[in-house]
């Protein structure tokens, strides 16, 4: 006799058949595409960021008239001092309230070299970059030994203190006051004085372009993720033998003289300083845009530095004296809605796109709704 044979079940009628769910991000595609976009997708997105507002910032002066090109001017300025501001706070993990400080001495470093005649403009920005580097590391070595509450309130009392000093040494600053007639800079050696606002902006944005790339690259390097690692394991970096101490004075000073070279810009673009560019106003307002931004995004940084002098200086003009409440209100939205600043946004089309909108294309051809 021959044994009964049972019928195999199918597949897919299986119970014990496990069901693999597939990543809609990873399905159709093999191990080194998926290596390569998680690699390279970041980067498109930072190139991508960078050509929009790269347009935008070129194609503004055709748009807008003098007084709108120098508000985007004081904006370029502001916005290196925000990137400042996003090196200590997003990667070494400082939030800082006087980094308005070594901004004011870069500025008056550029003013004083303008009123004795050294007008060439890459002068004026290494030495104010100096001056601004050389004040954070003294300040820093003070600064960097607290933590929290104790560093806001220890780089608060620098910049008041700084401001004050700006405020009574007449003889070098003209105090309260503030130190005008300075004469407009040469970019260049063999090159004319930038007397017109486009000029003085073209000028600004190359400059903008050089410190801010420069500063993005650093921060792609090992010194980022050293900052990084020693503001999320500082435990874990001790331990393995890396002083994040020095790391962290180091990226202190790098900041200052960032600030400082911003400093420059905003002397090159107002001719005009006073100890009020150094005040509690400046650093509070740069720290929003750092908030707006993204903390570890210098682009981002550079948008809310944007946005805020719009909202300052050319939103408020339809509502006056209301300059200070639609900041506050935009900081609000900011911390409820953006968590992550504008650099946290993600903006992603659904991969079957063309699928879900076929019916849009059977109306089109008559087809049933």
């Amino acid at each position: 006799m021959t044994a009964p044979v049972t019928p195999a079940t199918p597949p897919s009628q299986n119970p014990q058949t496990p069901k693999v769910s597939q990543n809609p991000d990873t399905a159709g595609s093999s191990p080194l595409l998926s290596a390569l976009r998680s690699r390279f997708r970041p980067r498109l997105r930072v190139a991508a960021a960078a050509v929009v507002l790269g347009v935008l910032l070129l194609g503004a002066p055709s748009s807008l008239d003098d007084y709108g090109i120098g508000l985007l001017s004081k904006a370029l300025a502001l916005g290196v001092l925000a990137v400042s501001v996003s090196v200590l706070e997003g990667y070494a993990g400082l939030p800082s309230m006087g980094q308005a400080a070594p901004f004011l001495v870069g500025a008056y470093t550029a003013g004083i070299m303008g009123q004795h005649g050294h007008d060439l403009g890459v002068v004026q920005l290494l030495c104010g970059t100096a001056t601004g580097a050389a004040f954070a590391a003294g300040t820093g070595l003070v600064a960097i030994r607290t933590r929290g509450v104790a560093f806001l309130m220890t780089t608060l009392a620098i910049g008041e203190l700084t401001v004050t000093v700006a405020g009574q040494w007449h003889s070098l600053t003209g105090g309260t006051d503030g130190m005008y007639g300075i004469p407009p800079v040469r970019p260049l050696p063999g090159l004319i004085q930038l007397d017109s606002d486009g000029a003085v902006y073209w000028y600004v944005l190359a400059a903008t372009v050089v410190a801010v790339g420069l500063t993005w690259r650093v921060l792609r390097s090992p010194v980022g993720k050293l900052l990084l690692a020693g503001r999320d394991h500082e435990g874990r970096m001790r331990s393995a033998g890396h002083r994040v101490a020095v790391h962290r004075w180091l990226a202190y000073t790098g900041a200052g003289g960032l600030a400082g070279f911003g400093g420059v810009l905003m002397c090159t673009v107002n001719a005009y300083v006073s100890p009020a560019d150094g005040s509690f106003a400046t650093s509070a307002l740069v720290l929003l845009a750092v908030v707006l931004g993204g903390a570890t995004s210098p682009l981002g940084a550079m948008f809310g530095a944007g946005l805020i002098v719009a909202t300052r200086d050319w939103l408020s003009g339809p509502f006056p004296g209301h300059g200070p409440l639609l900041l506050g209100l935009m900081f609000i939205i900011a911390v409820y809605a953006l968590p992550n600043g504008v650099a946290g946004l993600r903006i992603r089309l659904p991969r079957d796109l063309p699928r879900d909108l076929s019916w849009l294309r059977s109306r089109r051809r008559g087809g049933p709704a």
